[in-house]
């Protein structure tokens, strides 16, 4: 992910791991991994993750993969379910920890370096609890933006959002039909 591209948030953290394919790549390498990591909330801001490397890449990819697989397949295919399954009892999450700073607030901390077995065990316990709660499976929603692929959870009032940003998508849209309009008017 390249710094200053704004991280989309999906409403769950699974949903945010497989934004990170659309439009382009944004996890290829171990820093760009790095850094979604944390933009996405999964270790505190600051953290630096200088153990990440190639193959923490391929398994964030391989289990965003199944991921997709099993949110947008009316029947689980049964080796995708197995390995996210796996994943999520693979390794127990990130431990936090409250550090107290000098004449300041309190800030969370990580009581130790974490694994890519921890973090993708995160991951993979998100994607179970959604795939496992009706309510929540019922609100992921895809955009109906034209050749946007990405799922979102909806928690709008009303349930009615359509894009995955009213800014983005939404507004391709909306210019659109404006031209079609302009179009059609025109003599």
């Amino acid at each position: 992910m390249a710094l200053g591209t704004p991280r989309f948030d999906a409403g769950r953290s699974c949903l945010d791991l497989l934004a990170t394919a659309h439009p382009e790549e944004r996890i290829g390498t171990a820093g760009e991994l790095a850094d979604w990591v944390v933009a996405a909330g999964l270790v505190p801001a600051g953290t630096v993750l200088g153990q990440a490397d190639g193959s923490w890449v391929a398994r964030f990819l391989e289990l965003r993969w199944h991921t997709e697989r099993l949110i947008r397949a009316a029947r689980a295919p049964a080796d995708s379910l197995d390995r996210v399954n796996r994943t999520a009892r693979a390794a127990a999450p990130p431990a936090v920890r409250a550090v107290a700073q000098q004449n300041g607030p309190l800030v969370r901390k990580l009581a130790e370096a974490p694994t890519a077995a921890a973090l993708l065990s995160l991951l993979a316990r998100d994607a179970v609890d959604l795939l496992t709660d009706p309510l929540a499976r019922a609100a992921v929603r895809e955009c109906a933006g034209e050749g946007c692929p990405l799922l979102y959870l909806d928690t709008s009032r009303g349930r009615r959002r359509r894009w995955c940003s009213s800014e983005v998508c939404g507004n391709r849209e909306r210019v659109a039909r404006h031209r079609r309009r302009a179009a059609l008017a025109r003599p």
